[in-house]
């Protein structure tokens, strides 16, 4: 590029070089990555910079992981840089991961040189065609002329829109080429244009059938955390006085306290979420997909006379599923205040008489109290250490989790009252992304206590990132619940499989348990040892007494991670479960 009549000349470049210069501009603090051959010119330009750091991980899935994380704690782009070929290809599922829940990222891939492409070279993969069904784009860049203004491209469709991630494919004689460099100011794409704005007459159309409702119920999703629109949706619940349900991903964007909020919807749902969902006359869905985990069968979620408002960015997503009445397309923070807007011009409100009577309705679900436990001296139950977790905790902890039994029993007794403090994996269940999202929440959150809740099956997919936190110099607090089983398909096994428990057993041999002076069972691994080798502390606890002192010595514990593992009651179940098939009324609550 040629630099514009009386401004100083532009600065001739390598690739690596302006993308360095590039990731400084687009204001990037942290790249997560792991170095390889055709990524080295780039790895020698972040060496010779300072205006961002590079965090090295030990499995380039966590560096996807743990940008991802950072992306979903802190409200920025997450960033991550891996080599060619296995590099890239160890990426695809925290990228996928990303993709499926909507968080922007960009990611670098180093790939061959421009005239190995497509012969079969030394670690090379089409990763451009690999990745495309798992990204919102992506690019290969052929020509060091067209790098930085890509690179200005995949920030802006990354972050704008329905947020996702974006590759970018780097050959390494791209890297190595000179020439002008020029970042642009602003990027306009002709075909890529996300709607924002809302249809204010769909709009006025929807608030018209909320004001008439009798039983009217808002659901939300991720979408209402990833516009920011926390503040405005609960002010719209306050000012029509709509209880609230929530899907796993929408967790935190209405306070858990508030009366108003019914709990987390769907199969591990809560009884009256569930009930309120399926016998609502009007729905309001915002930032939402319905997806099975929430509705089951689409036929069996439809309802006669049940009236459906659908509000999302992306437009793909509405009627997909589920078929409503009124689609709203927009960004759900714009299309909520432009609701709160209009009814400030008027004094109609939803019939108080009949909420009231909708309220009480709901109130007799609450009764059926779903989420009681029978807890015990004997054997620790997982329901209780997360119930202290809370109490030592409090509200401005940052919980990741990993996916599987331990996942839904943080959702349903954990009390999230913030947006972005529950980093989980909700679109694709990725088993694994518990510690690099801990360690991305870190970073993003230095000053702020973060806490990794995992299971042992979960654990041992990203354990080594124990190293990255111990060389990062974060403390992250790791709370491994382990039952020696992989819980939530043995559960499965249990209900549905005529307890026929094929390979779900972690560890043969008798179960871990305290006995009368005998010594400890052997561990496979020995979760303790395995975190003081890394140079974490570890703890392990048996009794329900000693729970919450192990929390407390914990916390103290602030220059290196800890680890406890809480050996708890391998028969313990998640309920209430929706019966697979069933319809949101189907909710098997114990055993």
């Amino acid at each position: 590029m040629k630099s514009q009549e009386g401004s100083k000349p532009a600065e001739r470049l390598n690739g690596s070089e302006m993308l360095v210069r590039a990731l400084a501009e687009e204001g990037v603090e942290y790249v997560f990555g792991y170095p390889g051959g055709s990524v080295l010119n780039i790895f020698d330009a972040i060496y010779k910079q300072d205006k961002f750091k590079h965090i090295l991980v030990r499995h380039e899935q966590g560096a996807a992981h743990a940008a991802d994380a950072y992306s979903r704690a802190s409200n920025k782009v997450g960033v991550a840089l891996v080599t060619s070929g296995p590099g890239a290809t160890n990426a695809v599922t925290g990228i996928a991961t990303a993709y499926a829940d909507s968080i922007p990222m960009v990611i670098f891939t180093g790939q061959v040189n421009t005239l190995a492409i497509g012969q079969d070279a030394f670690q090379e993969v089409d990763i451009v065609g690999i990745s495309r069904p798992c990204v919102k784009h992506n690019f290969l860049v052929k020509d060091v002329k067209d790098l930085a203004k890509t690179i200005k491209k995949a920030f802006y469709i990354a972050k704008t829109g329905r947020p996702g991630p974006v590759l970018i494919d780097i050959p390494k004689d791209v890297s190595a080429a000179i020439c002008e460099y020029q970042y642009p100011e602003n990027m306009e794409l002709r075909s890529y244009k996300p709607l924002t704005k809302g249809h204010l007459g769909q709009i006025k159309k929807a608030l018209q059938l909320i004001l008439s409702a009798e039983r009217p119920l808002i659901h939300i999703g991720g979408g209402i955390v990833s516009a920011n629109a926390s503040e405005l949706l609960q002010r719209l619940a306050f000012e029509l006085g709509i209880p609230v349900n929530s899907t796993l991903m929408g967790l935190g964007a209405m306070p858990s306290d508030d009366k108003k909020f019914l709990g987390m919807v769907g199969m591990h749902g809560t009884y009256e979420a569930n009930m309120a969902m399926q016998n609502c006359d009007v729905l309001i869905a915002i930032g939402s997909r319905f997806d099975d985990r929430v509705v089951g069968l689409p036929s069996n979620f439809v309802q006669p006379g049940r009236k459906i408002i659908h509000i999302d960015i992306d437009p793909s997503t509405i009627s997909k599923r589920v078929k409503v009445d009124i689609p709203i397309v927009g960004d759900v923070k714009e299309v909520i205040a432009d609701m709160l807007n209009l009814l400030e011009t008027t004094d109609k409100r939803p019939d108080p008489e009949k909420l009231a009577a909708w309220q009480n309705r709901i109130n007799g679900w609450r009764e059926k109290d779903c989420l009681h436990y029978e807890n015990s001296d004997t054997v620790i139950k997982p329901q209780y250490v997360l119930q202290k977790l809370q109490e030592v905790g409090g509200d401005d902890m940052i919980v990741a989790t990993d996916v599987g039994q331990h996942q839904m029993w943080c959702a349903q007794f954990l009390k999230f009252r913030k947006p972005r403090h529950w980093l989980t994996s909700g679109g694709l269940g990725t088993m694994g992304v518990g510690l690099p999202y801990a360690i991305g929440a870190c970073v993003a959150h230095p000053d702020k206590p973060v806490v990794c809740v995992t299971g042992d099956g979960s654990i041992q997919m990203n354990i080594q990132e124990l190293a990255t936190a111990k060389q990062l110099g974060v403390a992250p607090k790791i709370i491994l619940l382990n039952n020696n089983y992989l819980g939530m398909v043995r559960q499965w096994q249990k209900l549905f499989y005529g307890k026929r428990y094929s390979m779900t057993n972690l560890r043969s041999g008798a179960l871990s348990r305290r006995t009368n002076g005998e010594e400890y069972p052997k561990y496979t691994p020995d979760f303790v040892k395995l975190a003081e080798s890394y140079g974490a502390k570890g703890i392990r606890v048996f009794n329900k007494n000693e729970v919450a002192a192990a929390f407390e010595e914990a916390k103290k514990n602030t220059k290196v991670p800890t680890l406890i593992e809480f050996i708890i009651d391998p028969e313990e179940m998640v309920y209430p479960m929706v019966k697979p098939g069933g319809t949101l009324e189907d909710l098997i609550m114990d055993c």
